[in-house]
């Protein structure tokens, strides 16, 4: 997919990750819809684009992933303006094990209803034009990390639910492709609040702190790239792009098709 023209969601746009990933989206052609919570941030980054790619570039929307009435909002905002949109990355996410239900609620139910309502635009099924959607994962989906049993589940889930809709999409004819993205741990204020946000599991901050040190502290900008090609690489649907310090691998899963 060459991203001249296309149109991309982003959520949880204003920074970190999202920021990365729309700066990537916009370099290579694509115009975005900033969904975030964080007027402040949105504002200052704003301004920082429109100089960089013009005004008609970007649209910024205030969106918070656990209400399915702004999300609702938010994509018909990004249809009218755009004239529809191909790419929906949804990257919202926190790590906070003492609101583990509002943890719940962000990670997974608001990757879901992104998703689902996203779909009423983009399916080919109910007159969309197709493209993909890439979601937000991390190691911790993969793999137990073992301060953050709650955060782990959600990443777990993100994936599962990556998984079969990609499958569903194939065998419904949705037109839409559908991946995750899998980093280890990335410099952003997310990763540098873990210790203060595990709540029963604080006194295994050390532990998760080792395995930081162990594997290396990713940049946002590569695990940019890595959406980059689960957005662009046409062949790739259903994958958990796994993006460490070390390397990058796609995960082989087992089969249970017949």
């Amino acid at each position: 997919m060459a991203l001249n023209g296309k149109v991309a969601v982003v959520t949880g746009a204003a920074a970190g990750i999202g920021k990365a990933i729309t700066e990537i989206l916009l370099k290579n052609g694509a115009k975005v819809a900033l969904l975030d919570v964080n007027e402040t941030a949105r504002t200052s980054l704003k301004e920082t684009l429109d100089k960089q790619y013009g005004e008609e570039r970007t649209l910024f929307l205030n969106c918070n992933v656990e209400s399915e009435e702004q999300l609702k909002a938010a994509f018909q905002k990004t249809v009218e303006n755009f004239r529809g949109f191909d790419i929906l990355c949804n990257n919202a996410g926190i790590l906070n094990e003492t609101t583990w239900k509002k943890m719940v609620s962000i990670n997974l139910m608001g990757v879901i209803s992104g998703t689902y309502l996203a779909l009423e635009h983009m399916s080919k099924l109910s007159g969309g034009r197709g493209g993909v959607i890439v979601n937000t994962a991390s190691m911790a989906g993969l793999g137990p990390l073992l301060s953050c049993p709650v955060y782990t589940a959600t990443k777990h889930g993100v994936i599962g639910f990556t998984r079969a809709m990609a499958a569903a999409s194939t065998a419904s004819g949705y037109g839409v492709r559908f991946n995750a993205c899998c980093p280890g741990f990335v410099q952003t204020d997310l990763f540098t609040e873990i210790p203060s946000k595990l709540g029963q599991f604080s006194h295994l901050a050390d532990a998760t702190k080792q395995l930081a040190d162990k594997m290396g502290i990713l940049t946002v900008p590569e695990v940019a790239e890595s959406v980059l090609e689960l957005v662009t690489d046409e062949t790739k649907n259903g994958e958990a792009f796994m993006i460490f310090r070390q390397g990058k691998q796609y995960v082989t899963f087992p089969s249970f098709s017949s």
